[in-house]
């Protein structure tokens, strides 16, 4: 059976990848274990969160999934950060995660041009240097023209709960080692890293509402009124659950020290890296000696789920002892632990292998996306599934690739930050990697990014004219807020416009007492006033954010041929070659951004590709 394109993995960025390049015309075949574990949350059953909120709101503009699916299945929602500037605000949300994956499920299986491929690929097929197709281990083949593969932390998985080992991908679920060795056969530089989970409480077990009035727990609960993720939802949210705060003490403390050689994260049993800023309990105890206390909440899974998440809890110690620390936690005494955390070593391809599309230098047609390439986190696998699925797509097709700028997404950001400066811990989302971050907000992702997806294909007629009124109302409203007259706390005539840049005046106000009239679409009339009441209170800064981004622009457009030879370019230090000649960059801007590469080396790379135009 040929496909145009197949996935590897039903992750959340397989699920995406297989979307998007299925929603573009392509057969696609999706590979994996089960259907019963697709769009699987192995760890934290929830969404979003600071700068991977601004990731799924950015894969729901450009027509992917993720935020809508946890619009529908979310059974908490918060908006974070909202006593900071509008730059940095970012959607969570608890998700039922059953009803999630069944969710992601039936979308898939409802995409006429997916085909389910259940089993485990195992060898990468190649001819003359471009992949066509994928050999499973059970000996059945299938042929593609291009190969996206998003295998999580499954290559040669390696799980740990003290001094047990055990093969496997996640909690029950067999690794992939014959892919890894396929995939290392080409060549491609692979590393190790690390990952983890916490316990897993019996909600049965934990009396809360007595905690809650004994002060043991802060109870958690959502937004009044929930934002959310897709802007394609027009309904109503609802928070269904309450969650709950607690805090390490010193029994915890001195029961992690005091065991801490059984850690295999400590004793030299586990070799891969884990990630900084999620680090496992035993790490923020050893790390942090004079910290008193850390957080930790306790999250349910779903709505008729026994199971508690016990976030910031996470560990590989012996089960025994994961038992010991969970009941040393205030209100815990008599908690009754399903399974315990556990921590999975696994290969992963260092990314500098890739292009910015996604595809491999080593391999045409070969993509990959997700853990795989050294990032934690579904929302930046999530990212990364819909570029590679777009991308394979269009190398079947022959159309022009889709690569997003910095200036343009915090999906930009992500792939160019991992194609260029590689990993050396696992790769997490955040606001501050973004150096125009006030130009890519929640609120207007869909004004940068939709015409984007409605190019690339992935945006529906309908979703487009929704779209189109929303842009015009966007720019009506700008219109009116800069030519209506308002009076000031003074009592003189000025423009909304003006009146707004005062830090205490808020649209909502003006728009509420019917000092003007704007055109809002009620269902969603919080997007409407957001994304233009910021636009003109930070005109000023958006105006300087704009033009620093147009001047990295002109670097981005100065292409450097595949086969450029670095070595040829008079004046660059051996370092610099090797730095150039083993990332690829693809444009001046990004080879500007590889490590080691001085602005000197930049300017002399500038001066010798002017040359080479010219000669051409």
């Amino acid at each position: 059976m040929r496909f145009d394109v197949i996935i590897v993995g039903g992750g959340h960025a397989g699920v995406e990848a297989a979307y998007a390049a299925a929603r573009l015309g392509c057969s696609v075949g999706l590979c994996t274990l089960s259907k019963e574990t697709v769009a699987h949350m192995p760890c934290n059953p929830a969404v979003g969160g600071t700068a991977k909120g601004h990731l799924v709101r950015e894969i729901d503009a450009l027509g992917g999934l993720m935020g809508r699916a946890i619009d529908a299945t979310g059974i908490q929602f918060k908006l974070l950060n909202r006593s900071r500037g509008p730059a940095v605000w970012s959607p969570r949300a608890q998700a039922d995660k059953k009803r999630y994956a069944a969710w992601v499920t039936a979308a898939l299986s409802a995409e006429p041009n997916i085909t389910w491929l259940l089993g485990k690929a195992g060898r990468i097929l190649t001819r003359d240097g471009g992949v066509i197709g994928i050999a499973m281990e059970d000996g059945d083949a299938f042929e593609c023209g291009a190969l996206v593969v998003t295998t999580g932390t499954f290559l040669n998985g390696l799980i740990h709960v003290g001094p047990e080992q055990r093969p496997a991908g996640r909690h029950g679920e067999p690794p992939s080692e014959e892919l890894s060795e396929s995939i290392r056969s080409f060549g491609v530089d692979m590393g190790r890293l690390k990952t983890g989970t916490p316990p897993r409480l019996d909600r049965k077990s934990i009396d809360f509402d007595a905690r809650v009035d004994e002060g043991v727990f802060a109870e958690e609960r959502g937004d009044r009124v929930p934002v959310p993720f897709s802007f394609d939802t027009t309904r109503p949210l609802c928070n269904q659950v309450r969650c709950w705060l607690i805090h390490t003490n010193d029994r915890i403390r001195d029961l992690v020290r005091r065991h801490i050689g059984q850690s295999p994260l400590f004793n030299g049993q586990i070799k891969g890296i884990g990630p900084r800023y999620c680090p496992s309990l035993e790490d923020k105890i050893m790390r942090f000696p004079d910290r008193e206390r850390h957080q930790v909440y306790l999250e349910p899974e779903g709505l008729d789920v026994d199971e508690i998440y016990v976030n910031g809890f996470s560990m590989s110690l012996p089960r025994d002892i994961q038992l010991d620390l969970v009941r040393a936690l205030p209100g815990l005494g008599d908690a009754v632990m399903l399974r315990p955390g556990y921590a999975v070593e696994y290969d992963f391809v260092q990314p500098t292998e890739l292009k910015a599309t996604l595809e491999t230098h080593r391999v045409r047609g070969l993509f990959f996306a997700g853990q795989i390439n050294g990032t934690s986190g579904y929302e930046e696998a999530a990212g990364q599934g819909i570029v590679a699925g777009v991308n394979a797509a269009k190398a079947v097709r022959h159309e022009p690739a889709l690569m997003l700028g910095r200036d343009e997404a915090y999906i930009g950001i992500l792939v160019d930050d991992l194609v260029t400066r590689g990993c050396l811990e696992p790769y997490r989302m955040f606001t501050s990697r973004a150096e125009h971050r006030l130009l890519l907000r929640v609120d207007n992702a869909d004004l940068r990014l939709t015409p984007i997806g409605r190019t690339a294909g992935l945006i529906s007629n309908d979703r487009w004219e929704r779209f189109e009124a929303r842009r015009r109302r966007y720019e009506s409203n700008l219109e009116v807020l800069r030519r209506a007259y308002v009076r000031d706390h003074a009592g003189d005539r000025v423009t909304a416009a003006q009146l707004l840049k005062q830090p205490a005046v808020r649209l909502e106000h003006l728009v509420a007492d019917e000092e003007i009239t704007l055109s809002i679409d009620e269902q969603t009339r919080a997007l409407d006033i957001a994304s233009v009441e910021t636009t003109v209170k930070y005109d000023g800064y958006l105006k300087q954010e704009q033009a620093r981004a147009e001047r990295a622009r002109r670097d981005e457009r100065r292409r450097i041929p595949g086969d450029f030879p670095f070595s040829r370019v008079p004046g660059l230090s051996r370092e610099v070659i090797h730095r150039l000649s083993h990332v690829r960059p693809e444009t001046l801007g990004q080879a500007a951004r590889v490590p080691g590469v001085t602005p000197a080396a930049v300017a002399v790379l500038g001066v010798f590709l002017g040359r080479l135009s010219a000669n051409s």
